[in-house]
């Protein structure tokens, strides 16, 4: 099985996952639950939840009690999106080759739908203390909730939006701020990923610190290869609008540093990262073909 394949293999199951943990769309709050279930089985790589569970594997873990949590991951990121395309946000109206969920649904509604997501995420990730065999087990899963809520909240991706936001208000950003927004905005979720793995695992201390560096980097490389793909794709490709960082003025990597350095960073970051998940004296080769596939991907 080439690369490619054992991908679609492991989205599909990150896809299976996350459908287990959805929420049947019926009841006074039926209107609700159709917009979250239309955001999140919009499609998309299932990125997040792949690597968490690579990064699992990478450490021995075994069982399923990393399942809630790569649903729980997957829900919260969905809502970022349904909240980004807002016209309050990002005001993008397709995203992955379809309406966005405020553009069918409407403002008040994707809001709603956003608030739904995110706490229906910590709801399934508690799911995992009922698969818990032990105290450690517990233990695990707590340090794990933990990891979820702060690299989602204002230390971790709200933070990186707020930068964001406050930084198109001001007309200006520094390559400082830029980097913290990365770091945070897109990079917190992939740490999320890629830390609780192997927490629930039992991996140590140390090695938990390595992974959160390697994802740093990863996440950094993703959001501006992200950036590039809005100046060199097609709508077709990518399967959402082109052009919408310049059209909102926003500031990115590109913007700031010009196309040729943002490539040659994205290179750098990821060579990085793939020395960091060389080093354990394990490996798991799908992960690192997944990070290399990460720079390189064309939407």
């Amino acid at each position: 099985m080439n690369f490619k394949e054992m991908l679609d293999e492991k989205t599909r199951y990150a896809e299976a996952v996350l459908k287990k943990y959805l929420p049947a769309g019926e009841g006074f709050q039926k209107k609700v639950l159709e917009a979250m279930n239309y955001s999140v089985t919009a499609g998309g790589k299932r990125l997040r939840p792949v690597l968490m569970k690579e990064s699992f594997l990478l450490f021995g873990g075994k069982g399923e009690i990393i399942e809630p949590f790569m649903a729980a991951l997957e829900m919260i990121h969905n809502y970022s999106l349904v909240h980004d395309d807002l016209p309050a946000m990002d005001n993008d109206e397709y995203r992955r080759g379809r309406e966005t969920t405020w553009k069918v649904y409407g403002d008040g509604m994707a809001v709603l739908a956003g608030d739904g997501l995110l706490n229906l995420a910590y709801e399934t990730a508690a799911l995992a203390f009922d698969m818990a065999g032990n105290m450690e087990d517990i233990k695990r899963a707590a340090h794990a909730l933990k990891i979820l809520g702060k690299k989602a909240g204002v230390y971790g991706m709200i933070g990186g939006q707020t930068a964001d936001l406050k930084a198109e208000a001001d007309g200006q950003i520094s390559g400082e701020r830029l980097l913290f927004i990365h770091e945070n905005k897109t990079a917190a979720l992939i740490q999320a990923a890629m830390t609780i793995g192997p927490v629930l695992a039992g991996a140590k201390e140390e090695e938990v610190s390595a992974m959160e560096r390697a994802a740093a980097n990863i996440g950094i490389a993703f959001q501006i290869q992200d950036d590039i793909l809005d100046v060199v794709s097609t709508e077709e490709v990518l399967g959402k609008p082109v052009g919408s960082d310049e059209r909102n003025h926003k500031l990115t990597y590109v913007s700031l540093y010009g196309l040729e350095k943002a490539r040659e960073e994205v290179g750098s970051l990821s060579g990085e990262a793939l020395a960091v998940l060389g080093s354990f004296g394990i490996r798991n080769e799908f992960l690192e073909e997944l990070v290399k596939a990460l720079i390189t991907r064309e939407k």
